[in-house]
C-alpha cells in the first residue's frame, strides 16, 4: 500500500482507533484514488474510507470462511468516484431528479455568509419562522432577510427555532467553535460491559454474503448512516430501516441509499408500535443510529441501558458533531459541517464566495468508516464478547481532512460512471466496497420507503 505520509492517513488512523493489527494494512493495494478535484485531499479520504470497509469485510470473511490465503482487497477508482457522488448519477427512467430545495444553499449576510439546509419540510418551516418570513416565502425573500442580518445572529436564531443554518467560518479558523480536538480519531469503539457475542456468523454465509444472518436495526436518515447500513446489506445482513411516518424521507434520497434493505414505519409514541420496536430490539444484533446524541434515549437506546437490558448488542452511533462538547446537541448535515469547519472557504473559487467539496464526502466517508467499525467490532466479539458502542461524527471526519498533510495527487481524469439500471428503470451506483470472492452488486434495489412490515426477514 502507499506509505507516503501514512501516519496521517484516514485508513491508518481508523485502524488504530479500532485497535486492529496494522500488519493487515499491507493487504490494501496502492491506488484507487477517485477523480474528485478539491483543494483538500478528498481523493485519498474517499479511497481510505472504502479501503477500510473493504479490508474489514475481507477480514470478517476470512475469519468465518478460511481458505488457502487471505482475501485481497480491490480498489476501483471509478467505482469509488461514482459511489461518493451517487446522488448525481441517480436516474428515474432516465430523468435526473432535483435533490436540493430552493431554500438550501449559501446566502450573503451583512458580515459574511450563511449556509442553510431546508430540504425537509419541517426544517424549511423552522427556518422561515425563525426569520419571521411567511410560510410561502421563496429564495428572494430569504436572500433579502439574510442580507439584513449578521451571520452569527442568523445562525443562533435558526438554531433556537430547531432549524438548520450556520455562519460560514474562515478557512483558517477550522473547527474552533465546535469544541472537539483537531486530532480526534475518526471513530471510537468502547466496551460497555461483559456479555457473550449475540452473533457468531451463520452456517449459510458465503463469501458473497458473509454477514448472512446478522440482523441490523437501521435508525438513520439522509446519507451517512444509510451508506453504512447499505454497505452492511451488500454483505448479506438483514437490514431493517425504521422511520416515523411523521418524518418522511425524500423519495429520491431513499432510492439512492436504500439498496439491499427493508423499510418500515413505526410511530414510537403509540403503545403498540412501541412494543413492536422493543421486540425488534430483542432480535437485533446491531443497532445503527444517525440522530443527535441522546435523541433516541427515551426509546431504550441510551448506551448504558441498552447494555444492561440487551447484553451483547452492538450500538453504532453517527452524528454531525459527536457526543460531547458545546455543539453535541446541534443538528447538522455534511454541508453545514463544511461551512462551520472552514472547508467551505478552503474550497472557495475566488476567495470571497464559499465553495463545496466535490462530493458529500464527509457523509460518505463516515458511512464507510461506520460499516468498517461494525465489522471490526463483530470480530472482536468473537474473541472477547462484550456489549460495544461505536461512535463517529461528520465533524471528526472534517477535522481529519483539514489535518491531512499528505501531498495531493495530480488531477485524475474521470471515467464513465459505474452504474446499474434496475428492472423498474432506476439507475444507481454500483458498490465501491470490494474484496476477492465478495459481492459485486446489491442484493436487491431500494424498496419503496416504508413498504415493508416491521419484522425481521430472517
Amino acid at each position: 500500500m502507499n506509505t507516503d505520509g501514512e501516519g496521517t492517513s484516514l485508513l491508518a488512523r481508523a485502524w488504530l482507533a479500532l485497535a486492529e493489527d496494522p500488519a493487515a494494512l499491507q493487504r490494501v493495494p496502492p491506488g484507487g484514488e477517485p477523480a474528485l478535484t478539491s483543494a483538500l485531499n478528498v481523493p485519498r479520504l474517499a479511497r481510505d474510507a472504502v479501503a477500510a470497509a473493504s479490508l474489514a469485510a475481507a477480514l470478517w470473511t476470512d475469519s468465518l470462511l478460511p481458505r488457502g490465503g487471505p482475501r485481497t482487497v480491490h480498489l476501483d477508482a471509478g467505482r469509488i468516484a461514482t459511489a461518493f457522488t451517487s446522488e448525481r448519477h441517480l436516474r428515474i427512467r432516465g430523468e435526473s431528479p432535483d435533490l436540493w430545495a430552493p431554500l438550501s444553499g449559501f446566502w450573503e449576510a451583512a458580515d459574511g455568509w450563511v449556509r442553510t439546509h431546508a430540504n425537509y419540510p419541517h426544517h424549511r418551516g423552522r427556518l422561515l419562522a425563525a426569520l419571521d418570513l411567511a410560510a410561502g416565502s421563496g429564495p428572494d425573500d430569504l436572500a433579502a432577510r439574510i442580507r439584513s442580518g449578521a451571520a452569527r445572529d442568523i445562525e443562533d436564531r435558526v438554531y433556537a427555532a430547531g432549524g438548520i443554518a450556520a455562519a460560514v467560518r474562515p478557512a483558517g479558523r477550522g473547527l474552533a467553535d465546535w469544541g472537539g480536538p483537531s486530532d480526534a480519531p475518526p471513530l471510537s469503539l468502547t466496551r460497555l460491559g461483559p456479555a457473550p457475542a449475540r452473533f457468531r456468523g451463520s452456517p449459510d454465509a458465503t463469501a458473497a454474503a458473509p454477514l448472512r444472518g446478522l440482523r441490523i436495526l437501521d435508525l438513520t436518515r439522509v446519507i451517512a448512516g444509510p451508506v453504512a447500513t447499505r454497505t452492511l446489506a451488500l454483505l448479506g445482513a438483514d437490514v431493517l430501516r425504521l422511520d416515523s411516518p411523521a418524518l418522511p424521507e425524500m423519495a429520491v434520497q431513499h432510492l439512492d441509499t436504500g439498496a439491499g434493505k427493508h423499510t418500515a414505519l413505526l410511530d414510537l409514541s403509540l403503545p403498540a408500535d412501541g412494543r413492536t420496536f422493543r421486540r425488534l430490539l430483542d432480535g437485533a444484533h446491531v443497532v445503527v443510529t444517525g440522530y443527535r446524541p441522546g435523541a433516541l434515549d427515551r426509546f431504550g437506546l441510551e448506551p448504558a441501558a441498552l447494555a444492561g437490558e440487551r447484553p451483547g448488542i452492538l450500538l453504532a452511533q453517527l452524528s454531525a458533531w459527536g457526543g460531547t462538547g458545546p455543539w453535541a446537541q446541534r443538528r447538522g448535515f455534511d454541508s453545514i459541517v463544511q461551512a462551520v469547519s472552514g472547508i467551505a472557504m478552503r474550497e472557495s473559487p475566488d476567495g470571497v464566495r464559499p465553495g463545496v467539496l466535490p462530493a458529500q464526502a464527509l457523509d460518505h466517508t463516515a458511512g464507510y468508516l461506520l460499516a468498517a467499525g461494525v465489522l471490526s467490532a463483530l470480530r472482536r466479539q468473537q474473541d472477547d464478547g462484550g456489549t460495544w458502542l461505536l461512535e463517529s461524527s461528520l465533524a471528526g471526519i472534517a477535522a481529519g481532512l483539514l489535518q491531512d498533510s499528505r501531498p495531493l495527487l495530480p488531477r485524475a481524469e474521470a471515467g464513465p460512471p459505474t452504474v446499474a439500471v434496475s428492472a423498474e428503470g432506476i439507475t444507481t451506483a454500483l458498490p465501491a466496497v470490494a474484496f476477492e470472492d465478495g459481492p459485486v452488486d446489491w442484493p436487491f434495489p431500494a424498496r419503496p420507503w416504508g413498504a415493508d412490515p416491521p419484522e425481521w426477514q430472517r
